[in-house]
């Protein structure tokens, strides 16, 4: 008995000293540092062991403190790369100073598949790709709840306010760890609103506080340019909105006391407002402190307003610092003029009654100098070409209006994507008075190819153009530089061909926008020749001994003034073009015997001012206009002919097959015509007003005289102006001019030999479907008259051919602008009974 318990009592103690021994072996010491022996990844379903070790960093032999900051380092690591849900260290054993480690990972489950329900099949796509939903993507909690709140959002902003987003998870069993999307989008029927009621308004009626409202709307028939969905974000605004409406009318006070949103049985809601208009109050003193760059007189004329005027709070703000970088504010004023650290804040001072005084307090601070003045982001337009047109630079001071010139400028060279420029100001510093500034461009395509193919007049014509609007001629012989071709210098470059079997033309030009690289003095030139054959539509036959060829070449250049300001530009051209006639007989050239010449040296002056907006594609606000003069030589002013006795001249005399001496129509057509003589006089202008949002109001005056020196010689068969239709030049041998009056056939407006005088007036609205660098796309309603004329006897600028219509246009960079309009013509045209009606207009490559 003795023994046996002797037995177990060892058996018992060897056992617990064996686990004390053990225990000893497994645990560490706080703190220490140790060798790592080994390390072991569990865990793993898709990533290799290697993998994870390499992300680690560690490495078998290396010295490693437990615990310290090596471990936390790592779990931090491999938190960022977002591939795991979970992550732990763990010590198997340690044997001497040698420790090993287990890593213990969770992966997240990669998206292998997605699939959205709800949502109509051609749009699910775009959706995903809003979303931020695609292949590949790490699952989880908050990638769903983002994608969940997303969708949510998404379709509350358009109405559908009991939008329910589900979205579900399945295991692929074809991909280790991978995972089936399924999202259940269910948005309901959209919610309009039925009224809106407001209450507590007595200086106010109900029409001028839900005017205030400018997206919250009641259920209107026939409103199409505002919906009455329900937006939260835009009903919080419209609540502000209704608060500054009481401000700008002297209710200082005024406040909401109250609103609520009651649903209705008809899946529509209700809205009830109560307001608190409060007491009408009135300016009192409004005094300037701390300004020693302008006197008080001159800052509070710039405010323009009066001591006793009704109180308006949303004007006084806006005289003192209108975010619009045109206004005519305080603000403005100090920033246009290098006080970049300025501040300027309002302060309301005293209310005594129903007036308040203020005082406006000014922070000039140093002027601020520019340092440095970078453009980064491109990638094909040389550098020297952007900085010459830069309104900033280095050693300036800085003006808030040179910025927004310049990204103006940016914009309208056509090279980058206008919405996509960017201005940063970085590294300001105040005691010293310095700034630097950053401009980010992104390009976009500026060259376009025109390749078209069409069976008309008889034959096939075929057109290849190519306009290279970012050209570099310097690097013409540099191989390397084609890429395709070289790019990069801001010159123009256009080529043209079109011919079929009785017609040819060819049309080369270049433009240098800088030429001599030191100011913006524009060179161009221009060459082109048009060579037609005789053709009989019946037999299909070409007689290339009957022939009609026009050459031309012109010389200009444009150069952009300071005075009145630099937004003006003064351009004067140069034209020759020479027609020869050999056996072809043609209506515009009334030579009996299908033979002569004709030849036309203009000179051409041109003053344009442009201030529209970034974007000259959909430009936003600002104008543009030109006026121009072209004429030729008064030859008849010395050279002795007299043009009204041309028939008695015996040199213009023959004799008829009876012998009667009879006037030689042939010799008097070849003298009136041998040296053209005349002036035009043209004048366009267009505004663009910023109605709401991106919606634009373009207005537009045309208006054009052709004039003759001599009377006796008469106003040319050229240079005329024809009306109607879609405006391009498809038929312009004589130098025609062919203007846009949509709602009407081409050209149908004037007479067979066009109008010597115009004028037109139109108006646009437009607005954006997507401003893009990829295609531009904006829709249009317009209406607009014009008429043309034969003479100044009979000009009347009010009998005017009216028309109105709706269109869509689209910009892509490599074709340029593609549009088609729908124009109703309301009036006769000349020689037709019935009103024009409904015309189609297809617009390919018009100027914007």
């Amino acid at each position: 008995m003795l023994k046996r318990f002797l037995s177990v009592f060892f058996v018992v103690l060897f056992t617990a000293m064996t686990t004390v021994v053990t225990a000893q072996d497994t645990s560490y010491e706080q703190g220490k540092t140790y060798t790592l022996g080994g390390l072991e990844v569990t865990g793993l379903k898709s990533f290799n062991e290697q993998t994870v070790l390499t992300f680690t960093g560690l490495r078998v032999g290396q010295e490693i403190t437990i615990p310290g900051e090596d471990l936390s380092e790592i779990i931090n690591r491999l938190w960022g790369l977002r591939l795991f849900s979970d992550i732990n260290f763990y010590q198997t054993r340690i044997e001497g100073d040698k420790i090993f480690l287990e890593l213990e990972i969770v992966e997240l489950p990669t998206l292998t598949d997605v699939k959205i329900k709800g949502v109509k099949e051609r749009k699910a796509e775009a959706v995903l790709k809003e979303a931020d939903v695609k292949k590949g993507e790490k699952v989880t909690e908050g990638f769903l709840s983002n994608t969940r709140n997303y969708l949510v959002n998404k379709y509350k902003k358009e109405g559908y306010l009991n939008t329910k987003v589900n979205i579900n998870t399945i295991p692929d069993t074809t991909q280790a760890n991978g995972v089936k999307m399924v999202i259940n989008v269910d948005t309901g029927e959209k919610v309009k609103i039925n009224d809106i009621q407001i209450s507590g308004n007595e200086k106010l009626n109900n029409a001028k506080v839900k005017k205030s409202m400018k997206n919250t709307k009641e259920k209107f028939f026939g409103r199409f340019w505002k919906k009455s969905k329900f937006i939260p974000e835009d009903y919080q605004e419209d609540l502000k909105g209704i608060v500054n409406k009481y401000k700008e009318n002297g209710y200082r006070d005024a406040r909401i006391v109250s609103d609520s949103i009651i649903y209705n049985d008809d899946n529509t809601i209700s809205i009830a407002i109560d307001v608190e208009e409060g007491s009408r109050y009135y300016f009192g003193d409004i005094d300037f402190v701390g300004n020693a760059a302008y006197t008080d007189a001159y800052l509070q004329n710039l405010l323009g307003i009066g001591k006793g005027e009704v109180y308006n709070g949303v004007l006084l703000a806006e005289q003192v610092s209108d975010p619009n970088p045109d206004a005519n504010t305080i603000e403005n004023l100090y920033q246009n003029t290098g006080y970049l650290f300025s501040s300027i804040n309002t302060v309301e001072v005293a209310a005594v009654n129903d007036t308040i005084d203020f005082e406006i307090r000014v922070n000039e601070g140093k002027q601020a100098y520019l340092n440095r003045v970078d453009v980064i982001g491109n990638d094909k337009t040389n550098d020297h070409v952007i900085y010459r047109e830069l309104r900033t630079r280095p050693g300036q001071l800085y003006s808030k209006d040179r910025v927004v010139r310049t990204i103006r400028e940016l914009g309208q060279m056509g090279f980058f994507d206008p919405e996509s420029i960017d201005i940063q100001v970085l590294n300001p510093n105040p005691q010293e008075g310095t700034v630097d500034l950053q401009y980010g461009v992104q390009e976009q395509g500026s060259s376009q190819i025109e390749l078209q193919g069409g069976y008309g007049g008889g034959g096939f014509i075929g057109t290849l153009g190519l306009s290279f609007n970012n050209f570099a001629i310097k690097d013409l012989f540099n191989k390397d530089a084609y890429k395709p071709i070289p790019m990069g210098d801001g010159q123009r470059l256009s080529l043209r061909l079109q011919a079929s079997r009785f017609f040819q033309t060819y049309s080369f030009s270049f433009s240098e926008p800088w030429w001599g690289g030191k100011k913006p003095v524009q060179f161009s030139v221009s060459l082109s020749r048009t060579l037609q054959f005789q053709f009989n539509p019946l037999t299909r036959d070409v007689d290339r001994d009957q022939r009609f060829a026009i050459n031309g070449v012109t010389l200009g250049l444009a150069k952009r003034l300071r005075w009145p300001d630099d937004s003006f530009q003064l351009s004067h051209a140069l034209t020759f073009q020479q027609y020869e006639l050999k056996n072809y007989f043609i209506s515009l050239f009334p030579f009996p015997d299908g033979n002569g010449n004709a030849k036309n040296f203009a000179y051409t002056v041109a003053l344009t001012r442009n201030n529209t907006s970034v974007n000259p594609i959909f430009p936003m606000s600002g104008s543009q206009f030109n006026i121009s003069l072209k004429l030729t030589p008064p030859y008849s002013l010395f050279n002795g002919v007299d043009y009204a006795n041309l028939e008695n001249d015996p040199e213009y005399q023959t004799l008829n097959e009876q012998g009667e001496v009879v006037p030689d129509e042939g010799k008097i057509s070849q003298k009136k015509l041998d040296w053209l003589e005349f002036y035009k006089i043209k004048f366009t202008g267009a505004w663009y007003t910023n109605i709401i949002e991106k919606l634009v109001l373009k207005s537009g005056f045309e208006f054009g005289f052709l004039g003759a020196y001599n009377q006796d010689r008469g106003v040319i068969p050229f240079e005329r102006f024809f009306l109607g239709g879609d405006g391009l030049g498809n038929f312009t041998l004589d130098g025609r001019e062919n203007i846009q009056l949509r709602g009407y056939p081409n050209q149908q407006l004037s007479t067979v030999d066009g109008s010597a005088i115009y004028n037109k007036f139109s108006l646009e609205l437009r607005y954006p479907i997507t401003l893009k660098p990829s295609a531009s796309i904006y829709a249009l309603g317009f209406a607009e008259g014009g008429a043309g004329f034969d003479d100044y006897q009979q000009y009347n600028p009010f009998e005017l051919k009216r028309s109105a219509g709706l269109g869509i246009r689209i910009f892509m960079p490599a074709f340029g602008l593609l549009g088609i309009d729908f124009g109703y013509g309301f009036d006769r045209v000349p020689g037709e009974q019935e009103i024009s009606g409904w015309q189609t207009h297809f617009i390919i490559g018009q100027q914007f």
